[in-house]
């Protein structure tokens, strides 16, 4: 097993030990964290995901009630199962209600904290301060962390990586120990509790047996032990994975529960094209890492397939650097570890098994870019401390490039400061986004800026004819402006491509009873209510299209049923109280007129 010469004379003297060191770094580390997204302080909530996630969602608005945390391990919502994730959202609202500069805070918080445990956790593992303190500074300000830090629905990224810190710093108490069933047991609860803020953390029982090789060094050169692709693992250091390799197996198949309606089918994405997309993903990301520019909030995926010759480059690359690290893997065992962390880490985001529209991600770097670091600080510093003048250049580069990615940091996660920079940004970093072009519209739409909404949802129709979501959209759009024909059109067309989704059911409904079509409306919303009984505002606007037909008892039902659902339910609340003052004047005989109740598309 390679043995790493000291570290110590690695840097110039000016760099030696003393006690405010440690302190002093994790000071800088948070100092520089904060110095660029900081500013999220003052943004807003995303209309992505942010309101299924916190402000429209009404459990978690709630705050911390038993009620939201039966709910938050019972539940799977928003195509996740994640109850501690849930949780941390229900007790920012219970500190911060839904002021966005709360939440964003803690985002930002979780996110320092997870850079300071790299930081102590690669200082506790191999002893080396400045190196580490390198890799923790590039994690925590590259342009590639805004998505997860800026965007408060992914807490569940910060959230995680916090906990995967905690689960190797606490593994690596127990490796350098007798064996004690407690550290061992803090190890198991630590792994679980990450899994439970974001499944992408079931490889790291692989990275654990990666760091077991180095620099843990806990893989004997010669003994009883198991063969493992030509190398020889103690049996112990593989059995003693087992537990942890069955809690990510469990969250394998929740999480495929939870999201089998966000996972795209063989025949619509086909096995070979999510191969290759994985492949040029991961040159992608490579790329981004050293020229972090461009970065969009969403990546369309390439429906049309890619270039073989790309393919066929992007495979030979990866394959070329797992060459040359298993080459080094004796003299430079930091570049294979390092290395198969990324490729390891990537796996479950790659695309083989593909959830949502996007061929990639900027938060799906989070984690696995660790890895990335830590091989290029390690091998830049070797190199750097084999002549005296090399050291301090490099000390100067690491300057440089700390400075050079907080700039680019810094400007990156202003165009999270509102969803119209946000997608604008988008749209102009890439091609065919069609995304973007509808996103942007609902931005627009939010504003009352119809005529801009409009354009938006005919270029995301353009780009993809058949995007559901942008017939939908442009059908709200036509609404408002009082253009009922088209808006039905909109709706039905988007229903010839999804017939079984019932908010499209409800809008066709509303237009189909502005229009005065009252019983063409009921069986819409009807439609809605098989598909999925549990909507209030489907139960309101059936109620009010009851109520419309005289059917004052029946109407009356639906209302109290949508406020069963939810009891927040404002429209339905007035709603039954119209109902009910029309139910008393009918009693008594007394001649009325019936108001016409109000239906929200």
């Amino acid at each position: 097993m390679h043995q790493e010469p000291p570290l110590k004379n690695a840097w110039p003297a000016a760099f030696g030990d003393g006690r405010w060191r440690v302190p002093g770094l994790c000071l800088v580390l948070a100092t520089i964290t904060f110095a660029v997204f900081g500013q999220t302080l003052h943004h807003g909530f995303i209309y992505l995901d942010d309101s299924q996630y916190v402000y429209q969602n009404p459990v978690v608005a709630r705050g911390l009630t038993l009620q939201g945390i039966v709910w938050a391990f019972t539940s799977v919502h928003s195509d996740n199962w994640h109850p501690l994730t849930w949780l941390s959202h229900m007790l920012d609202c219970q500190l911060y209600g839904l002021h966005p500069g709360g939440h964003h805070l803690t985002n930002v918080l979780l996110h320092t904290a997870t850079v300071i445990a790299l930081f102590l956790l690669l200082r506790q593992m191999t002893g080396a301060l400045w190196r580490s303190a390198f890799v923790a500074a590039v994690f925590a300000i590259h342009p590639l962390r805004v998505e997860s830090v800026a965007w408060v629905a992914e807490r569940k990224d910060v959230l995680s990586g916090l906990f995967f810190m905690l689960t190797i710093s606490a593994y690596v108490r127990y490796a350098r120990h007798p064996w004690s069933a407690a550290r061992y047991g803090l190890v198991v609860l630590l792994f679980a509790m990450g899994l439970m803020c974001k499944p992408m953390l079931v490889t790291l029982p692989l990275v654990l047996l990666l760091l077991d090789y180095w620099p843990l060094n806990r893989w004997p050169a010669e003994g009883p032990g198991l063969r493992l692709a030509g190398w020889l693992v103690p049996r112990r250091v593989v059995f003693e994975k087992l537990p942890l390799l069955a809690l990510a197996a469990a969250s394998c198949v929740a999480t495929l529960l939870a999201q089998t309606a966000a996972i795209q089918s063989n025949e619509s994405l086909l096995l070979p094209l999510r191969f290759a997309n994985a492949l040029v993903t991961g040159v992608i990301y490579l790329g981004q890492m050293v020229f972090p520019g461009r970065l969009a909030v969403f990546y369309p995926y390439p429906h049309d397939g890619l270039p073989a010759r790309e393919v066929a480059l992007a495979g030979m690359l990866l394959a070329g650097l797992s060459v040359v690290a298993w080459a080094k893997r004796r003299t430079q065992p930091w570049l294979l570890i390092g290395w198969v962390w990324y490729l390891v880490m990537l796996l479950p985001v790659v695309g083989l098994i593909q959830v949502g529209e996007q061929s990639h991600a900027d938060r799906y770097t989070y984690l696995p870019q660790i890895g990335l670091y830590l091989a290029l600080v390690w091998l830049a510093a070797e190199w750097g401390a084999k002549w005296r003048a090399g050291r301090v250049v490099f000390a100067g580069l690491m300057t440089v490039t700390l400075v050079v990615l907080m700039a680019c940091a810094w400007k990156q996660t202003a165009y999270w400061q509102d969803g119209e920079t946000l997608w604008t940004h988008a749209a102009a970093c890439t091609t065919g986004n069609a995304m973007a072009q509808n996103s942007l519209g609902l931005v627009y739409l939010a504003k009352g800026d119809v005529d801009k909404a409009i354009i938006c949802f005919q270029k995301a129709l353009q780009i993809h004819p058949d995007d559901v979501h942008a017939h939908n959209n442009l059908g709200l759009a036509f609404m408002r402006k009082g253009q009922l024909a088209k808006a039905i059109s909109c709706y039905q067309d988007a229903l010839e491509l999804q017939p079984y989704n019932p908010i499209i059911h409800l809008n066709l409904g509303c237009a189909l009873f502005r229009m005065g079509r009252v019983d063409e409306a009921i069986f819409q919303f009807q439609k809605a209510l098989d598909l999925n009984p549990d909507d209030a505002e489907v139960h309101t606007a059936l109620g009010g299209a009851l109520l419309q037909k005289g059917k004052v008892d029946e109407a009356i039902s639906q209302y109290q049923t949508a406020l069963d659902i939810n009891s927040n339910d404002t429209d339905a609340k007035s709603s039954l109280g119209n109902a009910l003052r029309q139910k008393e004047k009918a009693d008594k005989n007394t001649t009325h007129s019936q108001e016409t109740p109000e239906i929200k598309p």
